[in-house]
């Protein structure tokens, strides 16, 4: 069961910001790593090379240890403090045995990143709460474990946390699929890969709004993914609210990928890491099992993007350091984080 808290709660003081100053957030963004590339699942053609691809995704999943991981993720996350986080690959795993297929949902769960996460958190004296958790992707398909055929359902979330003790309110939470998916043919039938995005509304104490995004856009069609975003910035042109967009594109800010972070400037939403970050701004990725020795970043497609009078206080990024690898030596996820401080220029002075 998730924490629910009064926001209001105090806790110690965000050290990525000077102090408490109007009308300024700190927003991180982090694709948490579901666990394992699932590739050879896409590209099984027999029912055998199906569930033996499925069940090696699941034992990769145990791998590369996501209780191991949250806590150098929880331990980014205590350093800063951000008021706002939004995060990817949240996954649900969950599993059933004797296999049936579809006639039954399994249930049991085998790991809930989220939950997770939130105890690991509170572990450290720091209480979130999920302000907006938005499924996407559910699958549950036959894969050959240890203990035989076992049913395992896949459930991919986006997901807000907001921080206890902020100087702002909460309103207008929202959670929606993209029509535009990825239709997924297995041989135990057809199935979609499906995004998604959350957003909350944040009132300050003068009473001005923003409205932030957290999404995550398809990476292995191209075509597919720019739809979301032609989808994304449709939905944002409904409001007069300054908006900020984090998450994980998948688009290059190079320009040598997708045309969707062009489609986003093409709109007016201004790249935060080219008006403060320093360096490369790489965010994207580590190896598959997480332990490859020198980081591998080499892509920045997780972004933070604004249309509005913002100013860019500070930017950075998180867990692509040495010291930020777990005990065993796993990187906190195959991508690193993203760490916003803007401050919205009130129209009240």
């Amino acid at each position: 069961m998730y924490i629910n808290v009064n926001l209001n709660e105090q806790i110690k003081v965000n050290p990525f910001e000077e102090c408490f100053r109007e009308n300024r957030l700190t927003l991180m963004t982090w694709n948490i790593y579901q666990g394992a590339n699932q590739s050879s699942i896409f590209t099984a053609t027999t029912p055998s090379e199906f569930v033996t691809a499925v069940g090696s995704a699941y034992n990769r999943i145990q791998a590369t240890n996501f209780i191991e991981r949250a806590d150098s993720i929880a331990e980014k996350i205590q350093e800063i403090r951000p008021d706002l986080i939004g995060l990817q690959e949240v996954i649900l795993l969950r599993t059933q045995i004797p296999s049936d297929g579809h006639a039954t949902p399994a249930t049991n769960i085998s790991f809930d990143y989220l939950q997770i996460l939130i105890d690991t958190l509170a572990e450290r004296g720091l209480i979130y709460e999920p302000v907006v958790v938005q499924a996407s992707t559910d699958i549950e398909v036959p894969g050959v474990t240890s203990t035989g055929l076992v049913d395992i359902r896949f459930t991919d979330r986006d997901v807000l946390l907001a921080r206890a003790n902020t100087n702002f309110t909460l309103s207008n939470t929202n959670g929606t699929q993209f029509v535009a998916k990825l239709p997924l043919t297995t041989p135990f039938g057809t199935s979609n890969i499906l995004r998604a995005w959350v957003s909350v509304d944040v009132t300050f104490d003068n009473g001005d709004k923003v409205r932030v995004v957290s999404t995550h856009l398809e990476a292995l069609s191209p075509v597919i993914q720019e739809l979301q975003a032609d989808e994304l910035i449709d939905w944002s042109d409904n409001t007069h609210l300054p908006i900020i967009f984090i998450g994980d594109f998948n688009s290059n800010a190079a320009g040598t990928g997708t045309k969707t972070y062009t489609k986003l400037k093409d709109v007016d939403f201004i790249d935060a890491w080219v008006i403060k970050g320093k360096g490369t701004g790489f965010t994207c990725c580590q190896a598959d099992d997480l332990l490859n020795q020198n980081s591998s970043l080499t892509e920045r497609i997780d972004l933070v993007m604004f249309r509005g009078n913002f100013e860019v206080k500070d930017i950075g990024i998180v867990g692509n350091s040495q010291n930020d690898r777990t005990i065993s030596g796993l990187w906190p996820s195959d991508h690193a984080g993203v760490v916003a401080n803007l401050k919205l220029n009130s129209d009240k002075n």
